[in-house]
């Protein structure tokens, strides 16, 4: 089984059997589109309506979520009202870790990222994933070092897709 696929296999069933709305971002779109770069987690951009906060609570609640990188004592109620309150999350969780965001920089909102997404049937669920243009843009606006060497294949990708 390839790496990615244990990496996201699990965490997108769990976000399938929970009909959370959500746009596949971040490095596992950037494979799914050819990148041979690895990732070791998953970025979704989210929909915060009340009923997918309420989904994603459930969820993430199933699965023991907690967040990343914080001190194991500050206390956290994961409910969603706190995904509300707040907008981006970065989660380790039973089934593996799991970055939320409500915004990606340089694209907008769920909605703004949904648009013109690709729908990819992975693990049983339908999936979509962000435009490969607007996935470039988000990995040049957020400018990570991780991000920039990233971009050149990304770039190569849609160049070639454009002449195909």
């Amino acid at each position: 089984m390839p790496p990615i696929i244990k990496i996201i296999e699990e965490p997108l069933k769990l976000l399938g059997q929970h009909a959370v709305e959500c746009v596949i971002i971040g490095g596992v779109a950037a494979s799914l589109y050819g990148s041979t770069i690895l990732t070791n987690d998953l970025d979704v951009c989210y929909a915060r309506n009340a009923n997918n906060l309420e989904n994603l609570a459930t969820a993430l609640q199933s699965v023991n979520a907690k967040l990343r990188n914080i001190p194991t004592d500050l206390p956290f109620l994961l409910d969603a009202e706190t995904l509300r309150r707040g907008l981006n999350f970065t989660f380790t969780t039973e089934v593996g870790n799991l970055d939320l965001l409500g915004e990606v920089r340089g694209v907008g909102f769920y909605e703004d990222v949904v648009g013109g997404a690709l729908s990819y049937e992975l693990f049983g669920y339908a999936f979509p994933v962000i435009d490969l243009q607007k996935l470039i843009l988000a990995k040049r606006t957020a400018g990570r070092p991780k991000d920039m060497v990233a971009l050149p294949e990304l770039e190569a990708i849609l160049s070639a897709t454009r002449k195909g």
